[in-house]
């Protein structure tokens, strides 16, 4: 993981979601400005309302608010990274004071809570450890996925570690690499694989079983120690480490369904009810790629 990598995340706000990206290099969370308007206005059309609010404040002399909202790629309800309005905490909370709500106070006090507690976990990662497991606790996941799900996210970062180090960009080629591993161990993309899931814009690997969350770690560590062997450097030749490594998974994979007359790839996933997916348009959820 570079030095200046972007944590991208989705935090929850009374059960509604607000996406957020942890710029390393300034210490500072950006919140989205579209999600904290829906939330504190109830908008039906949170973009159009910000886009009011926009035109308001300049015309009162509120540029400098607004000048300090960056586009920043967040994931969107497609489940791609699209460009969209963000602000710190400090511009948040100005933002705030010109929308009337009854969520506004209790809003400020949870954007300060939640800017500290990443503060404290960037002195601290055991901190971010224990929260994800709590979450996923909360969501009703055994003790046994949370291990191979933390075990396969280190295993992960290994592995865009070497990336990070050895040619390979960010972001498009991460996202290249992940589906060639993904194809060869799985038999389908990882598009594919939400797909028969049932997921849009959740993490796929939140919504993977324990068997599916072991082969994709077997996957990738393959390839990063194949590609260590081969001291791969560049797309190409990732490429190709990420190829053999997911062949590596693909084999034990085969082995395993024979064996014990299971199908490892499921369409098992971990969502809520309809219901409350109405409720939602976005999952607490990791960018991995």
């Amino acid at each position: 993981m570079t030095k200046n990598k972007q944590i991208k995340l989705i935090a929850v706000f009374e059960k509604e979601p607000v996406r957020r990206v942890w710029d390393a290099k300034k210490e500072k969370w950006y919140f989205s400005v579209v999600d904290v308007v829906r939330i504190l206005t109830e908008s039906v059309d949170a973009g159009a309302y910000w886009r009011k609010l926009k035109e308001r404040l300049l015309k009162e002399g509120g540029n400098e608010t607004v000048t300090k909202c960056h586009g920043l790629k967040m994931i969107a309800p497609d489940g791609k990274m699209r460009l969209t309005d963000a602000a710190d905490t400090e511009t948040m909370f100005r933002l705030i004071q010109s929308i009337p709500s009854p969520k506004a106070e209790p809003f400020k006090l949870w954007l300060a809570k939640v800017g500290y507690e990443r503060l404290q976990e960037t002195a601290n990662p055991e901190l971010a450890v224990n929260r994800a497991r709590k979450h996923w606790l909360s969501l009703g996941r055994s003790s046994k996925w949370i291990e191979q799900r933390m075990r396969g996210q280190e295993i992960r970062n290994k592995l865009t570690d070497y990336w990070a180090k050895h040619g390979v960009e960010k972001d498009l080629e991460y996202a290249k690499l992940t589906d060639i591993i993904h194809q060869e161990w799985a038999n389908l993309t990882t598009s594919g694989h939400k797909k028969l899931k049932g997921l849009k814009s959740n993490n796929l690997r939140d919504h993977m079983t324990n068997e599916e969350l072991l082969f994709t770690a077997l996957a990738e560590m393959s390839t990063r120690g194949i590609a260590t062997k081969n001291k791969a450097e560049g797309f190409r030749k990732n490429a190709k480490a990420g190829r053999q490594g997911g062949q590596v998974a693909n084999r034990a994979k085969e082995d395993f369904e024979k064996l014990t007359g299971r199908k490892v790839v499921s369409g098992q996933n971990f969502l809520p009810l309809q219901k409350e997916l109405k409720k939602l348009s976005y999952k607490k959820e990791e960018v991995e790629n």
